[in-house]
């Protein structure tokens, strides 16, 4: 029964692999798409956030017969409901990557992105996903609180990239529209960054028992 709740838990690692990376296409292509003009790329986003949604309710469903048929113990326990919660933020990741790529539709031929610091966010950002997942799958403590430390970058590159928005419209008040749309992508990429820290937090929690919220 064991060996067969081993393998049951390495599916769930994998499928939670699946999602992360799903996310991060997300991320990159919703970006990706408002960077260089490219509808394709924003749709690609679109169809992407569809798959989160599905890979979401293929792990729910691992998670519940996990809990229905192995009745697993404390730590295992701990895994599934850590998993059952991450999950949700990840379908969060994808929705805020879906809104970002259908802001990108109205921000065209514009020059004010390529002056802000939007692609070190997403970056960023993504790393924070990518860490978190992996952080899951190795069971690595001190890698999910680096995520969690990790936070603070997306926060500072939001500040900056508010920072430069204002000025840009300070020296010309037609940027205003770019600019607050180019403000909301940074909103939700700070968004993102705090999803992976939700992330991280439960990661923590699967292993230490310990949940800092």
């Amino acid at each position: 029964m064991r060996n067969k709740f081993d393998r049951q838990l390495e599916n769930l690692n994998l499928e939670l692999i699946t999602m992360g990376a799903l996310c991060e296409d997300a991320i990159s292509a919703s970006v990706k798409g408002l960077l260089d003009d490219d509808d394709s790329l924003c749709r690609k986003a679109a169809e992407t956030e569809e798959e989160i949604n599905q890979k979401e309710r293929d792990i729910e469903a691992i998670c519940m017969k996990l809990l229905l048929e192995q009745q697993p113990v404390a730590g295992d326990l701990r895994v599934i409901s850590s998993a059952l919660k991450m999950i949700s933020d990840m379908e969060r990741i994808g929705d805020q990557a879906y809104d970002i790529s259908e802001i990108s539709k109205f921000v065209k031929n514009s020059n004010v992105k390529s002056r802000v610091h939007i692609n070190d966010m997403a970056t960023a950002a993504i790393k924070m996903v990518t860490d978190s997942v992996d952080s899951f799958v190795k069971k690595d403590v001190e890698l999910a609180r680096a995520v969690m430390d990790y936070d603070d970058k997306v926060d500072n590159l939001f500040d900056c990239v508010k920072d430069e928005l204002v000025q840009l419209i300070t020296l010309d008040s037609k940027n205003g529209e770019f600019c607050v749309d180019l403000l909301m992508i940074a909103k939700y990429l700070e968004r993102i960054g705090d999803h992976a820290v939700n992330i991280a937090e439960w990661v923590e929690y699967s292993i230490t028992g310990v949940h800092r919220k």
